[in-house]
């Protein structure tokens, strides 16, 4: 009956135990009496995480992580990390990613390295892409100049060939004219040439 009624008083001062930290830059005495009033049987340093068990206005009842009971001056008790607990803490993480940074550009050299030559070939690709762009809508380009200059002179005929025609047609006509006055003229006077 006196364990559960023991419980019953402590267990509301288990719950309601808050974190607290000795300030900053200060060496704090732990006493065993609750007025502080004996000598301190040990030091703590500024930052030291505490329990609060119980306090009043000057004096609180703390506990150590370790486990260590005792009292100290309210007074000289924050709620809030001290800069020194925030400071280490960020130096900490602050190591911590420069090492994980270290590993992880050791880690990405050699992909690193993979996606340079890779972007490297891209380019002398591209290039030669559009260099064959280049030449492709040229020759569609003059493609297109000769298909215009056919459809043109699609029904005519090239001057030279029409000349040709003319002198072969002149030389012909007067080849026949020769002939035909000549079978006129012998048919005329019996079949004797005369000129």
């Amino acid at each position: 009956m006196r364990i559960a009624f023991c419980l019953c008083i402590l267990f509301p001062l288990m719950v309601s135990a808050e974190t607290a930290y000795v300030t900053d830059n200060l060496r704090l005495g732990l006493h065993r009496a609750a007025d502080t009033s004996d000598r301190a049987f040990r030091t703590l340093d500024s930052g030291q995480q505490l329990e609060i068990i119980s306090r009043d206005r000057n004096y609180a009842q703390v506990q150590l992580p370790d486990g260590t009971p005792g009292y100290v001056k309210v007074a000289y008790l924050v709620f809030d990390k001290p800069a020194k607990l925030i400071v280490n803490e960020t130096q900490q993480t602050l190591e911590s990613l420069q090492q994980e940074m270290t590993e992880l550009k050791k880690a990405f050299a050699a992909p690193s390295a993979t996606i340079e030559s890779l972007k490297a070939q891209l380019a002398e690709k591209q290039a030669a892409l559009d260099e064959s762009t280049a030449q492709l809508e040229k020759a569609v380009s003059e493609n297109d100049s000769y298909r215009r200059r056919y459809e043109q002179a699609r029904f005519s005929l090239p001057i030279s060939w029409v000349a040709g025609a003319m002198g072969v047609c002149l030389l012909a006509g007067f080849l026949l004219a020769l002939w035909w006055t000549d079978h006129r003229s012998r048919k005329r006077h019996g079949g004797v040439r005369i000129y």
